[in-house]
């Protein structure tokens, strides 16, 4: 059967590489120090996604209009999607040892998301792109280039099975042109 240039492009997305013990060590690690401050370092996560990524806001009714990052910042409503968006990835590094419990909790995720809210896949990948950049930043001391490589697996990962989860519940609209 033939493919179309998406479905490839979607296929070469979802690509994951293993994960070592050793680069799971490393993540639970850094994600012990980043997560000290979760509802900090999720703020800045998600309002730096939305100041890149102003189309995402649309997702948002409580807060879609906000411009200014100081206004985003003492809003409610995102420092408390922060932290749910902070204990999902908790859960996630958590458990790295238990893959059924992973694929579990992302596949939650992503289904919630496409059924429920109806975003599009594609702002997985930029907001866990986001969220390495912003841990990079804050924890430079700490990210070293063996540390940046397993959490670029572990971005691969999550996207990997959050986008299984948006094809699991028939989401016909992938992303072509984006990638």
């Amino acid at each position: 059967m033939e493919k179309v240039q998406g479905e490839m492009e979607i296929e070469r997305w979802e690509r994951s590489e293993e994960i070592s013990d050793a680069e799971k060590k490393v993540i639970q690690e850094t994600w012990s120090r980043v997560y000290a401050n979760c509802e900090d370092v999720g703020v800045s996560i998600l309002i730096r996604f939305f100041v890149n990524f102003p189309s995402a806001k649309q997702y948002f009714s409580q807060f879609k209009h906000m411009e200014d990052p100081l206004e985003m910042e003492r809003s409610l409503q995102l420092r408390k999607h922060a932290r749910r968006v902070m204990g999902a990835i908790n859960t996630v590094v958590e458990n790295l040892n238990d893959s059924e419990k992973v694929s579990s909790v992302l596949a939650l995720v992503g289904k919630a998301h496409a059924l429920k809210h109806k975003v599009e896949p594609i702002y997985f990948k930029k907001l866990t792109g986001v969220m390495l950049e912003v841990i990079a930043e804050e924890y430079a001391n700490d990210f070293t280039p063996e540390v940046h490589g397993a959490w670029t697996k572990m971005k691969t990962l999550i996207c990997t099975h959050v986008t299984a989860a948006y094809k699991e519940v028939g989401w016909a609209q992938y992303p072509t042109a984006t990638l």
